[in-house]
């Protein structure tokens, strides 16, 4: 049964940077993303990898956020810069076993989220 543990969230000024982290019970992904919910919104993709370390990010988060991996720790990370309000958001990681998507339907374990608060 994988687990994914998210951490690293909290409270940043606009143009501040955090680094969330979500680490794994069990290396057998294929997939990993992260995803965010704000408040009356639907979950979006922001940025998902694979195995191989290929990316693939939001427009929304392309040149800020970056996606990356430390296999020996069985942890993904998304380091953000530039902090908006308009992230502030729940920030869910996400594993699958199906392709490399921003779309939360083809992701079948899911962390229990953190809350990242941007302010202006």
């Amino acid at each position: 049964h994988v687990q994914l543990v998210e951490s690293g969230g909290g409270s940043v000024q606009a143009g501040g940077s955090l680094r969330l982290s979500c680490t794994t019970s069990e290396y057998t992904y294929y997939y990993l993303a992260w995803f965010r919910q704000a408040p009356g919104k639907e979950r979006e993709g922001v940025a998902a990898l694979d195995r191989d370390g290929t990316t693939n990010y939001a427009d929304s988060a392309k040149g800020r956020f970056t996606m990356s991996k430390d296999d020996d720790k069985m942890t993904v990370y998304l380091q953000m810069n530039s902090l908006k309000p308009e992230d502030t958001a729940m920030y869910y990681c996400a594993a699958g076993p199906l392709a490399l998507s921003m779309d939360p339907g083809w992701y079948n374990i899911w962390g229990q989220g953190i809350r990242v608060t941007v302010s202006s």
